[in-house]
């Protein structure tokens, strides 16, 4: 799939040598470049990700509870070629997996760019990848994971103009919140059988944003993705795109992230 970029990849020294970089920014914990490895960071903890304490009810989110905390897992993926970095440093990729994968750490590598990476893909890609592990009882939380991001952008060599966000079903919910939150943060993102309340779309008209959806899905209504789409086009977003598949269900993501042109299209979006 990115073989395009194995071609005119320019390697700057041995794995090792990459791997003296990265540790550069965080010790020896940094692991080693071409090889996805589980991480951890205590924040505070998530409560509901939504007011009403549903998913498919669009209400306004919670912050995290600031008198406890819990482990957020996420696992961390360092590129081994150097083709996509610039003086600034590699592209990240942030990846929010479903409310399935909720709990298991290791499910989360059963879809999307966790699961590329492990394959003959992991070679040439050019994103720092970072995907979060929900815990088993929350929602996404926009507090835990711009704290994660915050920390693997200070920990690793990450051009902070080229942050990219993505999610399937919750993790789609998930994709439209961080972009109402805390767009600014982000060059471009795709949300997958998402939604979000299209009250929301004015704050949005100035972000790229690819979103996909199944127009037979039975899980997210397929109409969340239509009405955040027509909402913020009809608000005067012009950077909007919009995927429908013809008779498919709540999978859109294995055709989605299987899609070369999808990295390519992030790629060519800068902040």
């Amino acid at each position: 799939m990115l073989n395009k970029w194995a071609a005119a990849a320019l390697f700057y020294g041995s794995v090792l040598t990459m791997g003296a970089v990265f540790a550069a920014g965080e010790g020896t914990d940094a692991p080693a470049p071409g090889k996805q490895v589980l991480r951890s960071i205590r924040v505070p903890a998530s409560r509901s990700f939504w007011t009403t304490g549903d998913v498919d009810q669009l209400g306004e989110y919670l912050p995290a509870d600031e008198s406890k905390e819990e482990e957020l897992s996420y696992w961390l993926f360092l590129p081994s070629d150097e083709s996509a970095k610039n003086e600034k440093g590699f592209p990240l990729l942030l990846f929010l997996h479903g409310a399935g994968e909720r709990g298991n750490p290791e499910a989360v590598k059963v879809h999307g760019p966790p699961k590329l990476v492990e394959t003959e893909e992991g070679k040439t890609w050019p994103f720092i990848t970072v995907s979060p592990a929900c815990p088993a009882s929350g929602y996404w939380s926009p507090d835990q994971l711009l704290l994660l991001l915050d920390k693997i952008i200070a920990s690793y060599p990450v051009d902070p103009d080229r942050v990219y966000v993505t999610g399937l079903s919750m993790g789609g919910y998930g994709t439209w919140m961080l972009l109402d939150l805390a767009g600014d943060r982000f060059a471009a993102a795709a949300p997958l059988c998402g939604g979000c309340d299209p009250a929301k779309a004015p704050k949005m008209l100035d972000k790229w944003i690819w979103v996909f959806h199944g127009d037979k899905d039975g899980a997210v209504p397929f109409d969340r993705s239509v009405k955040m789409v027509e909402a913020i086009k009809k608000s005067g977003g012009e950077k909007i795109r919009f995927t429908a598949y013809p008779g498919y269900g709540h999978d859109c993501w294995t055709e989605t992230y299987s899609n070369p042109e999808l990295y390519t299209w992030f790629l060519s979006h800068t902040r």
